[in-house]
Formats: structure tokens, C-alpha cells, sequence
């Protein structure tokens, strides 16, 4: 009997809304789910992007799904020293501060535009198997039982996704990989507006704080911590409650919003295709170890995913022999960065506050023309060879 889809998409985030596009555009018939009433809801982003992410994801900028554009970013130490950089060599999480409820639903707009049917309030609860090979979904669909057929399902069902564990793929995490987070969306704060801001060490033990402007007098402001890091439930908010309190700057803030979440920050996972299945996204786990950013990465992955799917729809070829053309795709472009800042993030972890304000005082005064891992790296060796020594082979 013939699929209902070609390709089932489990989560309409950036990611799958990005795969399901480049799919559906290919002629392949898509159908994407989403297990909220709206696309975009609830917020669980900090909501920063580059202009070169965007770019390699393929997606070009509409100001209405922007909050603010951003002229750089400053890396602050725990006990006041700065590095300040521009956009043009601030990383890949400033530059933009996005509208994430807007962004998200413009993505799968264009979606629906090249073909995607979007079915809201729908979740799966399972895949569906003939002979050992997955056919499908089950769900739920406005509360009614609802079954699906494809020859392929996405898995782009976020930090919790169940699709990769149902489909055979190792997706779990150790604690030391997992980040919780807490953020407010403030007004009535007196910040930098068109500048992110990181701030390091014992304010956000394994992880660090975080202002990101909204444009006026709000900003998202938020930490996250590592979970080994914590001893009980809701003391990430107390350090973020502390460190507001701390600032002058904030202290008279007001939150218009609340969100918490867990964040992965662990290595590339070593294989995200079986036969019939895909991941992208934060399910791919490709968020940025270090940053915590994961709409570049997902998007970018998104783009590659979509591509090879709306070709392979052409033969009907869904094997994970077929799919290991999106692996190598997405591999080549993100797996080296991906495993060299989740080592230095190990790294990291462990460094004290006096350590961390020795490194952002050594690269405040270095040349540094772009902000990645292996810049600063080779930046700090000559100063602190002894702190990068375990990263030779990355400089």
C-alpha cells in the first residue's frame, strides 16, 4: 500500500520547519506535526543568530522577525575584565536578536509555501514498524488516536526527543553534557542595547550568564548552569535572581517573562540515520557546546537534511545506506567544530574564576580577528601554554 508521505517531520522548530521546506520543495509530500497549539510557542532561546548562520542556512533576513541587530558582543570575567569584539568577530550567536515566535512561524510559513501539510496539537507517541522497518507514526491528534504512514520520519523533536530512541539511535546524555537554564525577558533595565553580553565564571558555575537586547530597555537576561554543578531543584533561578540583584544595571528590572529549559552540550552523537529515520536539531544534539546556540547549527543541518530527503523521494531509497549522503553533509560542515568546543568546554568547567579572568584579560589585548575556539586557542598559547596544552592538535 502505498505511503500517506513521503517524509513525516516530528517538530515544527527551525529545524524541521527547514527540512521539511527544502523537502517539500524537491516535490517530495511532506507532513510536518507539532505538538503545541502554536508554532513558536513556548519561548526556550535566548534568541541570538549571526547573519552567517542565516546565510548558511539559506535563509534570508525579514526585519519582521527581528527584535534587534546587534554590533558585537563583550566576554566578561568574574571579576570585571573585558573583551569586546564586533560582530564582524563576536561568534555565531550575535549579530541578530531574534523574535523566536515570529522567526519560527516565518520558517514553517515557508514550508507550507513549497508544499508541507502542518498538522498542530499533534504528537507521536511511537513509530510504526513492518518487518523491522519504521512505516510511520502513532499519535495523538487533537486528542484523537491518529496514525501516519511515510517512508521516512524526522526526528526534529528537540532536547526531550523520544523519535530517535524509538527508531534505535543512542540519544542520551551524561550529566556532565546537560545544561539548565533560566531566563527572564526584562524591561526597565539600563543595558548596552546593541551589544551581547557574556559573563563567566561562579555566576553560572559550568556555563555562564547571559544579556541579550531587545531593543529599548529589555533584553533577555539569563544563565544557564551545568547540571552536576546543582544540588537541588530551582537553584538555577536563584543564581540568576542573585546575579540580577548584583548588577545595577538590573536590579530595577521588571520580567515580562519566565521560561526555564535543559540544554545539551555534549559531543556529536556518532550517528543520527537508520533505516527510515533522520534527526536534526537540538534531537540531532548539534547545539553549540560551548555557546548553548542552536538555531545555526539546527538550520544548517535542517537545509542538508531537506535536500538529500527531497532527492531520495525521487527513487524511494530511505535505507541508512541512502541517507549516509546527509551525514557526510552535515558532518563536514559542523562535526570538527562541534567535537573541539565540547572539549574545551570539559575544559572550561573546570577552569577557577582567577584562571578565567587571566584568559578574557590575555585575549583583550591579542589581535583576534574572529571569535572562534581555535583563535583563542592560539591566542592563549603563548601567555597560558600550560591551559591549552591538552588542545595542541586543535591550533
Amino acid at each position: 500500500m502505498k505511503p500517506d508521505y513521503d517524509i513525516i517531520v516530528v517538530g515544527a522548530g527551525p529545524a524541521g520547519s527547514w527540512t521539511a521546506y527544502h523537502a517539500a520543495k524537491q516535490g517530495a509530500s511532506v507532513l510536518m506535526i507539532e505538538k503545541r497549539q502554536e508554532i513558536g510557542a513556548s519561548l526556550r532561546c535566548a534568541e541570538g543568530i549571526s547573519q552567517e548562520g542565516l546565510n548558511k542556512a539559506g535563509i534570508t533576513v525579514d526585519k519582521t522577525w527581528v527584535s534587534a541587530k546587534i554590533a558585537g558582543a563583550k566576554l566578561v570575567s568574574p571579576h570585571g575584565n573585558l573583551l569586546r569584539l564586533d560582530e564582524r568577530n563576536a561568534g555565531n550567536e550575535v549579530g541578530l536578536v531574534l523574535n523566536r515566535h515570529l522567526f519560527d512561524k516565518a520558517l514553517a510559513a515557508e514550508a507550507a509555501r513549497a508544499g508541507t501539510t502542518i498538522m498542530l496539537k499533534t504528537s507521536a507517541t511511537g513509530l510504526t514498524k513492518e518487518n523491522g522497518k519504521i512505516t510511520g507514526i502513532v499519535g495523538t491528534s487533537y486528542g484523537e488516536p491518529f496514525k501516519a504512514t511515510a517512508k521516512c520520519v524526522v526526528g526534529a523533536d528537540g532536547y526531550e526527543s523520544q523519535v530517535g530512541r524509538w527508531g534505535g539511535i543512542d540519544t542520551s546524555l551524561k550529566p556532565n553534557d546537560i545544561t539548565s537554564c533560566f531566563q527572564y525577558r526584562m524591561t526597565n533595565i539600563d543595558i548596552e542595547e546593541d551589544f551581547c553580553e557574556f559573563l563567566l565564571g561562579s555566576v553560572a558555575p559550568g556555563g555562564y550568564a547571559w544579556i541579550f537586547p531587545k531593543g529599548g530597555d529589555m533584553a533577555n537576561v539569563g544563565l544557564g548552569v551545568l547540571g552536576t554543578k546543582l544540588k537541588k531543584t530551582g537553584e538555577v533561578k536563584e543564581y540568576l535572581d542573585r546575579f540580577i540583584k548584583k548588577d545595577p544595571r538590573l536590579k530595577n528590572g521588571q520580567p515580562l517573562e519566565a521560561v526555564g529549559a535543559a540544554v545539551s552540550v555534549s559531543a556529536p552523537l556518532d550517528k543520527v540515520t537508520a533505516d527510515g529515520l533522520l534527526l536534526v536539531g537540538d534531537a540531532a544534539r548539534v547545539i553549540d557546546p560551548i555557546t548553548g546556540g542552536g538555531i545555526s547549527n539546527g538550520t544548517i543541518q535542517g537545509r542538508f537534511a531537506g535536500q538529500v530527503l527531497g532527492e531520495l523521494a525521487q527513487s524511494g531509497d530511505f535505507s541508512a545506506a541512502a541517507l549516509q549522503k546527509y551525514e557526510k553533509l552535515w558532518r563536514d560542515e559542523l562535526e570538527n567544530k562541534l567535537w573541539r568546543n565540547w572539549m574545551v568546554k570539559e575544559k572550561l568547567i573546570t577552569l577557577p574564576d582567577e584562571t578565567l579572568d587571566d584568559v578574557i584579560d590575555v585575549l583583550s589585548k591579542s589581535n583576534i580577528s574572529k571569535m572562534n575556539v581555535y583563535n583563542l586557542l592560539a591566542a592563549l598559547k603563548e601567555r597560558l601554554p600550560d591551559l591549552v596544552k591538552e588542545f595542541e592538535e586543535f591550533i
